[in-house]
């Protein structure tokens, strides 16, 4: 998911994808382990995910923060 697509949605939202790619990330770990993982390059892209979706939740915090700043 690009992360264009991660502007569009809704707090509850990024949290809910946040959880769901956490547990995929531990998932693929689990399997990697076990000898089970065939494409290597999923963990990859799983852990950028969390990335995007943490940057997205952090940009927004930064912004409600500097608009509170602004009102005072």
């Amino acid at each position: 998911m690009a992360a264009e697509i991660l502007t569009d949605l809704s707090d509850d939202e990024l949290d809910t994808r946040l959880a769901e790619t956490r547990e995929e990330l531990f998932n693929l770990r689990f399997r990697r382990a076990t000898g089970q993982l065939e494409n290597g390059a999923a963990i990859h892209g799983a852990r950028r995910q969390v990335a995007r979706i943490l940057t997205e939740l952090r940009r927004r915090e930064i912004a409600e923060a500097e608009s509170e700043e602004i009102s005072r």
